[in-house]
């Protein structure tokens, strides 16, 4: 950390300047920084969804674009969700008082015979980081967790994650059991990991194939709006 940094003194900020600073404390993965800044901006009277989308989001936005194009790497961006999380936390209990909007909601888990949760977690993150809601199911879940917790939850997006070969074939049995039950048009369905590809991703029956959680972000955004827009027009 530069000298200079340790010079600032975040209360002294005008809200443009703190916001703008935020933004760099998150790239940066200073949670602690994060949280005073959040904590400031709320005792100048901020919003929470502000706080929320233009310190938070739009910081990880940034994270989200450098991480794509190859300029960050994984523990850099891990480092930033983390950050991102200790303002989330602050802010979490105020959203849902104020009942703010959510981008959608989301379940995510890594499929049976598979605990690979790298990917998946940051796939978490930066979509919470997006201002969407995210339940985490974990590993090794086999069907019917899938299934119950879409039943719980009623999220726009089901997220499957695979890092084997030998577990890749289970999205498409999760897949083809939501066709049987009747339920597979109700939601939308992306999948991610390292050996999957998009023609994978068609061939199983999935929405879209994400190679990583910036594109994650950006197609969930995509289809949620999509799906929004086709319910308004009915």
């Amino acid at each position: 950390m530069t000298d200079e940094h340790e010079d600032i003194i975040l209360a002294e900020l005008s809200d443009e300047d703190l916001v703008r600073q935020m933004h760099d404390d998150l790239y940066d993965g200073l949670k602690e920084e994060v949280e005073e800044g959040v904590n400031i901006l709320l005792a100048r009277g901020w919003q929470p969804y502000d706080i929320l989308t233009e310190a938070l989001v739009a910081g990880m936005t940034i994270v989200g674009y450098d991480f794509r194009d190859g300029i960050l790497f994984v523990p850099e961006v891990l480092l930033a969700a983390n950050a991102m999380k200790g303002g989330m936390f602050i802010l979490k209990p105020l959203l849902a008082e104020t009942g703010a909007p959510k981008q959608g909601k989301m379940v995510i888990g890594t499929v049976k015979g598979d605990i690979h949760d790298i990917g998946k977690n940051l796939v978490a993150m930066m979509l919470e980081g997006a201002g969407f809601e995210v339940v985490d199911i974990g590993i090794n879940n086999p069907v019917e967790n899938y299934l119950e917790a879409l039943e719980r939850e009623r999220p726009d997006i089901l997220g499957m994650s695979a890092l084997l070969t030998t577990t890749m074939p289970y999205m498409k049995t999760v897949i083809d059991t939501m066709v049987e039950k009747g339920v597979r048009d109700d939601y939308i369905v992306l999948v991610g990991g390292a050996p999957l590809n998009e023609e994978f991703g068609r061939a199983i029956g999935a929405d879209a194939y994400c190679r990583d959680a910036a594109v994650a972000v950006e197609t969930a955004k995509a289809f949620v709006a999509r799906k929004h827009n086709q319910l308004a027009t009915v």
